[in-house]
C-alpha cells in the first residue's frame, strides 16, 4: 500500500512538472516568505497540541467528507484550539490537491503542514511554494539516502520536517537524522493496521530535544488522553474533525488531554 501510494503521488508530481517546470516551481518557493515556526508553535506545554487535519478520503475508511472549501475548514480549526494545520494533497486515494494547500495557507495564520507521499525534491518545492511551513518525510517509504536528502532540503528551505516512523528500527533513523519533530503511526502504511498502543511503546525512546506526535486512531477524547497519558507533547487529528463539529470535537478533544505528559519523559 504504501509503495503503491509512493508511487502514484510521484507519477502525479511527474505530470505536473510537464507544465509547471521544477526552475518555475524552485523560483516560487524561494520567493514565499519565511515559514512559520512550527517547533515553537508545537513545544511542549502543559496540555496537549493538536494538528488538525483537512482530509476528505482515505485509504482504510474510503470518503470522510466533501469539504469544498477547505480554507474554512482550517478557519474553524484555528477558532477550536488546534497548533498546527496538516492539509492531505495526494490525490488519487485521499481527494487532496496543492489548491487545497494554498487555499489553507493563505487564510489561517498557524503552521500548515503539506501531508503527502513527498519522495522527491520537486514535491518539496512544490511544498513551500504553496506555503507550506511544514513537509511531512515517511522513513518507510524512503531509501535513507533519498530521506537525508529531502530532509536536508526541507530544512534549507526554512520548513520543519515531521519524520514518520511505526517501528523501533525506523525511530533510529528518525534519531540518526536529528529530527526535531517526530511522528509515530499508529497505522501500519504497508498494511493499514491500527495498534494504539505503538505510540506507548516506542515514543519512551524520544529524547527531549525533540518533540513526540501522535498519528491515527483518535476517535474520541479517551483516544487523545491515552496518548497524552503515554507522553504525546502532540496529536495529529483528521477523520473525527471532518465527519463532526470541528470545534466542539477540538474543544473536546483539548479539554481530554489537559494535563502534564506522564512523569518520566525522556
Amino acid at each position: 500500500m504504501l509503495a503503491d501510494l509512493t508511487a502514484g503521488a510521484v507519477e502525479d508530481a511527474e505530470r505536473r512538472a510537464l507544465s509547471r517546470p521544477l526552475a518555475d516551481v524552485e523560483r516560487d518557493a524561494l520567493a514565499r516568505p519565511a515559514a512559520r515556526d512550527a517547533l515553537a508553535a508545537l513545544a511542549p506545554a502543559d496540555r496537549v497540541k493538536i494538528i488538525a487535519e483537512v482530509k476528505r478520503a482515505s485509504p482504510s475508511r474510503g470518503a470522510l467528507a466533501e469539504i469544498p472549501d477547505p480554507a474554512l475548514q482550517a478557519s474553524l480549526y484555528e477558532q477550536g484550539g488546534a497548533s498546527a494545520i496538516s492539509v492531505l494533497t495526494e490525490e488519487r486515494r485521499f481527494g487532496g490537491s496543492l489548491a487545497d494547500l494554498e487555499a489553507v495557507t493563505s487564510r489561517v495564520d498557524l503552521p500548515v503542514l503539506r501531508k503527502d507521499f513527498l519522495a522527491t525534491p520537486y514535491q518539496v518545492f512544490e511544498a513551500r511554494a504553496a506555503g507550506a511551513d511544514l513537509a511531512l518525510l515517511i522513513v518507510a517509504g524512503l531509501d535513507r539516502t533519498v530521506l537525508d536528502e529531502l530532509y536536508a532540503l526541507v530544512r534549507e528551505l526554512g520548513m520543519t520536517p515531521l519524520i514518520e516512523t511505526h517501528t523501533a528500527e525506523e525511530l533510529d533513523v528518525a534519531l540518526e537524522l536529528g529530527a526535531e519533530l517526530i511522528g509515530i503511526n499508529a497505522r501500519n502504511l504497508k498494511t493499514l493496521e491500527l495498534d494504539r498502543d505503538l505510540f506507548g511503546r516506542l515514543s519512551e525512546r524520544i529524547p527531549d530535544t525533540a518533540i513526540r506526535v501522535a498519528e491515527s486512531a483518535v476517535l474520541a477524547p479517551d483516544d487523545v488522553r491515552h496518548y497524552r497519558e503515554a507522553g504525546a507533547d502532540v496529536v495529529l487529528i483528521g477523520e473525527a474533525l471532518v465527519t463532526g463539529d470541528p470545534v466542539a470535537t477540538l474543544n473536546a478533544f483539548l479539554q481530554a488531554g489537559d494535563m502534564p505528559v506522564r512523569q518520566g519523559r525522556g
